[in-house]
């Protein structure tokens, strides 16, 4: 299965050289790295990177993550979310696509992640 990780480009160009996400100052804060599946990332985008561009998203290979991730329940959206309570290691990244707005402003997934 497919799980998902929006970054900010300079963040993950600077993972691309170290080999590894440590995730972004808002995982750091929570303790553990915010993911999203494919229904539920519009609706992440929507809420959390409104008006921000050069974001990336990665798609990972949830089993590659082993016992480090967890699916935890979120009650502001009712549903369960995966979080990594660890590095995500790139050898789990199966992609990642630039994001791109529409002329309306809202972000274009890819296919492959819808």
């Amino acid at each position: 299965m497919l799980i998902y990780k929006i970054a900010h480009a300079q963040d993950w160009a600077a993972a691309e050289r170290a080999g590894r996400f440590d995730g972004s100052a808002h995982d750091k804060a929570d303790g553990f790295m915010h993911f999203s599946t494919g229904p539920q990332l519009a609706e992440t985008l929507r809420l959390y990177y409104a008006g921000q561009d050069n974001l990336v998203l990665a798609a990972v290979e949830a089993e590659a993550l082993g016992d480090a991730l967890k699916w935890e329940h979120a009650p502001s959206r009712g549903e369960d979310f995966p979080h990594l309570f660890a590095p995500l290691q790139l050898s789990a990244v199966k992609w990642t696509h630039r994001l791109k707005r529409d002329a309306a402003g809202a972000v274009v997934l890819p296919a492959q992640a819808i």
